[in-house]
Formats: C-alpha cells, sequence, structure tokens
C-alpha cells in the first residue's frame, strides 16, 4: 500500500506538468522507449513502424534488437485480458512488478535492517527515488528490479533455484543483467568451493546466463555478426563502454559551466550515488548486494551514450538505498516520515520534469 501511495502521487505529479505543458499523460507514460515496447509486443520486431528511429534519427533493419522481448512479451500477457490495450497491458505489468518488487525490499530490509520500520522505508526510498516514474510507465525498470531483487534474496536465501531462475528471467529483459549474472556465479561458485548445498549452487550458476545468451546468440544470427547487439546499440545509441570518461566530462561541464536545471540535478543525483556507495561499504551489507549496486554503477557510468538517462539506468542499484533506510529507522518517528516526504515529492518532480519540460531522452 505504501508502495502504490507513492507511485500515486508520481502520477498526480505527472498529470500537473504534462497539463502545465498541454500534453496527455497517457502519451507521456507509453514515450520513448516505451513506443518501442508496444511496437514489439503488438507487432513482433518484424512489424515495428518503419518511422520509429533510432537515437540518432536512423532506422536500419536490426534497430528494434537493441530492446530486449522479456517485457515485449509480459505487456502481451497481460493484454489478453478482455478489454485491456496493449498500453494498458504494459502499465499494469509495470505496477504488478513494482508491487512484487516492493514486497522484496520489504523483506531485505527486515532481513538486514533487523526491523520492519528499516523494510518499510527501503520501499519508501526505492518507490520515492529519481526517475522513478518510470516504474509507471511502459519502461521495463520494474520487471527488471523485481527479478534482480529476487534473484538477489535467493542468494542470500540460498535458494538457488529461485536466484537462478529470476536471474535467467532479468537476461531477457536488459542488459543489466550483466551485472546480476556476475554476482549469481559469483556467489554459486563460493558456495560450490565451500562445499555448501550440494549441487543446487551448480544449478544456479547454469541458470544464471542463459536468458541474456539466449538473446545475444539470437540476434547475432539476425545480423550474421556474434556482437551483433553492441554493435547495433553502439551505432544507434552510441552506447558502449568508455570507463567513464563521457560521464566525467559531462559531470565536470555541469559543475562548471552554465547548464539547465535537469542536467544539474542529474549531476547531484550521480553524485549522491556514489556517495551512497562509499556508505554501503562501511555499511558491511551482505557483499552480493553490494558488489551488485557496484556492478550497475560501473555499466551506468562507465558507458557512454546519453548523460540524461544516467538516473533512469542507476535505478536497479537499489542496495545503495540501504544505509540510508537503516539511518532514518533509528531517528524519531516525526524526522524519518518529514525526510521521506521530502524526498516522495522531490522524486516525483523529478521524474514528472524530465518527461514534460524536459526536451531530450530520460
Amino acid at each position: 500500500m505504501v508502495y502504490l501511495a507513492i507511485r500515486l502521487v508520481g502520477l498526480l505529479v505527472l498529470a500537473w506538468l504534462s497539463a502545465a505543458n498541454d500534453e496527455a499523460i497517457l502519451d507521456n507514460l507509453r514515450a520513448w522507449d516505451g513506443q518501442w515496447y508496444l511496437e514489439i509486443a503488438q507487432n513482433g520486431y518484424g512489424g515495428v513502424d518503419p518511422s520509429m528511429v533510432d537515437g540518432f534519427g536512423n532506422r536500419y533493419p536490426e534497430t528494434p534488437l537493441a530492446f530486449f522481448p522479456g517485457y515485449p512479451l509480459l505487456i502481451m500477457a497481460f493484454a489478453l485480458i478482455p478489454g485491456v490495450s496493449a498500453t494498458g497491458g504494459a502499465i499494469t505489468a509495470s505496477l504488478a512488478c513494482g508491487v512484487a518488487a516492493a514486497y522484496g525490499l520489504a523483506r531485505l530490509g527486515r532481513r538486514i535492517g533487523g526491523s520492519e520500520g528499516v523494510g518499510l522505508l527501503l520501499v519508501v526510498l526505492f518507490a520515492a527515488a529519481p526517475m522513478s516514474v518510470v516504474l509507471s510507465m511502459a519502461y521495463s525498470e520494474a520487471l527488471f528490479c523485481a527479478l534482480a531483487i529476487w534473484a538477489l534474496i535467493g542468494v542470500i536465501e540460498r535458494n538457488w533455484l529461485l536466484a537462478g531462475l529470476c536471474c535467467a528471467a532479468a537476461g531477457l529483459v536488459r542488459p543489466t543483467a550483466a551485472a546480476l549474472i556476475g554476482v549469481i556465479g559469483l556467489a554459486a561458485l563460493v558456495a560450490v568451493v565451500q562445499r555448501k548445498d550440494t549441487w543446487r549452487p551448480w544449478l544456479a550458476m547454469l541458470l544464471a546466463p542463459s536468458g541474456m545468451l539466449l538473446y545475444i546468440g539470437w540476434v547475432g544470427v539476425q545480423t550474421g555478426n556474434p556482437t551483433g547487439y553492441f554493435a547495433l546499440q553502439q551505432r544507434g545509441w552510441s552506447s558502449q563502454f568508455d570507463g567513464g570518461v563521457a560521464t566525467g566530462q559531462f559531470l565536470l561541464e555541469s559543475l562548471t559551466t552554465e547548464k539547465s536545471v535537469f542536467e544539474t540535478f542529474t549531476t547531484w543525483v550521480v553524485l549522491a550515488a556514489l556517495v551512497l556507495m562509499v556508505l554501503c561499504l562501511r555499511q558491511r551489507m551482505p557483499w552480493p548486494l553490494l558488489v551488485f549496486a557496484a556492478a550497475v554503477l560501473v555499466l551506468d557510468l562507465g558507458s557512454d551514450g546519453l548523460m540524461y538517462s544516467k538516473v533512469r539506468l542507476m535505478l536497479p542499484a537499489f542496495p545503495l538505498l540501504i544505509p540510508v533506510a537503516i539511518g532514518l529507522a533509528r531517528r524519531r518517528t516525526t524526522t524519518a516520515v518529514t525526510t521521506a516526504v521530502l524526498l516522495v515529492f522531490f522524486g516525483s518532480w523529478f521524474g514528472a520534469y524530465s518527461l514534460t519540460a524536459w526536451q531530450y531522452a530520460i
């Protein structure tokens, strides 16, 4: 209920800013990548509207393959419900996945923080995070986050079948699954070396990379190039790993030259994430959570492409929020509630502003 209430606040703020900018809220909920996912769900990869183009305004036969199939398949499943359109199915799917993610976060918070309050605050912080607006959109973040959260729960609770299956499914949703695959594989290897849980870690080790390998391999067959997926990402969205050079230049320019309010806030959110990473190191939380958060940050901040998407792509790094949740749980109730309310309204505004007033992609 807390998660749904915060998402409702986010939708109300989005409706307000949409009206202020003479835009339809429904169009904003299915904007940008959402249009690609809806087209793929309705028409398949080969039937995507030819007018849709990549980040440089170009269109090639393989351009739609940049979007993983997991979320479109889920949209199709929800759209089978009588009276539910593809758009309705997409938004319903994101809502359901967000609720599943919230249950997982509450469980993790209780286990790591030792109280119901930590779990509840972790849900609040995740639902109110900057760019959490995508959790209500036709975007794949809610699905990926839910799968990642439950995969890590599987590792921490040594439920290797859960970890392997969720990681395999995540590999069909977003390329960020590479971070999750690495963590699950390493945790399973440690269990094998320590001779724990008999054959079950082996099962997780085999299942974890299967989804991503299957899709990357299929794209390779379609393009006639084993690295075809990465090539089309670079050609269409200039997305490649550069060790953080482009991100560093963007942050430096934002801090030293005149930039928009969105670019300035993006810079400070990225810097805040780096500070939270340091706090996570001091918190001594379970290492799979720590490594996963670090890997997500490395994949996001270490790549070039659209700088304005950095905050959105950090959303799966939810372990960064655990030290904040623990810290707030130790404060007086009024302090925790006041802080949470401020974060909810800031996160709601930030996401709504990026969809309405900001003219570039999120």
